[in-house]
């Protein structure tokens, strides 16, 4: 092993510790998140275990961090989001998050014109948050048709049928957060500072 190497890997176990501190989580709910042992996590905090890919990659997804981010992997210098878009149901797609994770943020972008087509409602586990960047976006959820306009969010439960069109002339842009797991936003306002309100 270079010199650089043992760096690198030494430097490890400082940065596991810094996260988990940051996510206030002990040793034991670690252990129970990823199956590691405790005895392992703390060998590898206190750099008396060398990690290997089977123990990081885990730890990555607990921590909910890019492997390279656990080993100190030195940036591309290149700052840009390369993103991807996609068409689904005639509508531009465009995924917002690089990792994975229990939220995922999109883009999304519906064509100019009203929507011809009928609502057909559909319902999957989850929350969804939205905010409207421009145009005028109808939204069906359940017995209610709700016309949104630029500037205006949206939070429900995926579990009560909805459907998008476009209520206007223009396209619709707008931003989209979605948790499988029911997650919910939480904003925080600078009139209460540490108070989560929804």
């Amino acid at each position: 092993m270079t010199v650089e190497t043992n760096d690198v890997l030494d430097a490890v176990g400082p940065r596991l510790r810094t996260l988990r501190q940051q996510r206030q989580e002990t040793l034991a709910g670690l252990s129970a998140a990823t199956g590691i042992s405790v005895s392992t996590l703390s060998r590898l905090e206190s750099g008396h275990r060398r990690p290997s890919l089977e123990l990081l990659l885990p730890l990555a997804r607990a921590h909910r961090v890019p492997l390279d981010e656990l080993v100190g992997a030195p940036p591309t210098g290149d700052p840009r989001v390369h993103l991807t878009p996609r068409n689904l149901h005639g509508m531009t797609v465009v995924p917002l998050t690089q990792q994975p994770g229990p939220l995922q943020a999109y883009k999304m972008v519906l064509p100019a014109g009203p929507s011809k087509q009928q609502p057909k409602l559909q319902t999957h586990e989850g929350n969804e948050w939205l905010y409207v960047l421009s145009g005028r976006l109808r939204l069906v959820l359940g017995e209610h048709d709700l016309v949104l306009g630029r500037g205006e969010a949206a939070e429900f439960d995926t579990r009560v049928p909805h459907w998008f069109g476009n209520a206007g002339t223009q396209a619709v842009e707008y931003l989209t957060l979605f948790g499988r797991q029911g997650e919910r936003v939480h904003l925080r306002t600078g009139s209460a500072r540490g108070q989560k309100t929804r």
